[in-house]
């Protein structure tokens, strides 16, 4: 099987939107969708079931927006964690298109950046049937900070199924080394192909079990990228 690195993810992105002309949009679209499907098959069906959906600024909380809106359409309860506090007139970026989208459903979220708002992420979390990370994604390499790291530790100390998206939040995509915390997945839904820092150091401990997702990215492409 193929990995690459953070960069490599990185060119294959870029040239599938600007060589092939696939909009960023249908690729997150994609690539949620599938990890809804994964998240699905944890719950044993989403039909009545609380998922739990920690969401941050960039693309992967973007991810886990579309994952929440077909959790939903497959009849689950979803609330949602975020990291940040939505800036009125939000609209530039794919993340933002999908949050303005479940905004728009009047789905329940929480602003996990305030004490008070850490506290109803941690009730949430006590009851969630399965906790979804959408927090940080493969772009990472600097250490984790609040309220990502508040929020990671907060993941970490209930006994729930995680589900992880593309990547463990803090984990270092190229190393595997924690940077500074990391989600102890069960299980990671990653896009395209595995990346390298899967298999070394501390990836292993928190990655779980892995689940690839086609992004619709032309196979071609797929295969100019990564190592065998």
């Amino acid at each position: 099987m193929r990995k690459c690195t953070r960069e490599q993810i990185r060119e294959l992105d870029r040239r599938a939107m600007q060589h092939y002309g696939i909009p960023g949009l249908v690729l997150m679209e994609n690539a949620g969708r599938g990890a809804a499907y994964v998240a699905a098959d944890r719950l044993g069906g989403a039909a009545g079931k609380l998922a739990v959906i920690f969401c941050g600024k960039g693309n992967n909380g973007g991810d886990g927006f579309v994952i929440a809106r077909h959790l939903h359409n497959l009849g689950a309860h979803v609330r949602l964690v975020l990291a940040f506090t939505p800036e009125a007139g939000d609209s530039a970026g794919d993340a933002a298109v999908n949050l303005a989208i479940v905004r728009a459903m009047r789905m329940p979220l929480v602003i996990g950046e305030s004490e008070a708002g850490l506290e109803d992420a941690a009730l949430l979390a006590r009851d969630a049937d399965l906790i979804v990370d959408a927090l940080l994604g493969t772009g990472l390499a600097g250490q984790v900070r609040d309220p990502y790291l508040a929020l990671i530790r907060l993941i970490n100390a209930e006994d729930k199924p995680v589900l992880s998206v593309d990547i463990p939040s803090g984990l270092d995509a190229d190393t595997g080394q924690v940077l500074r915390a990391a989600v102890r997945a069960e299980r990671t839904a990653t896009f395209v192909m595995p990346k390298i820092g899967f298999d070394l150091a501390e990836g292993p401990a928190h990655v779980g079990k892995l689940s690839i997702i086609d992004i619709g990215v032309p196979r071609e492409l797929v295969e100019q990228t990564g190592t065998a």
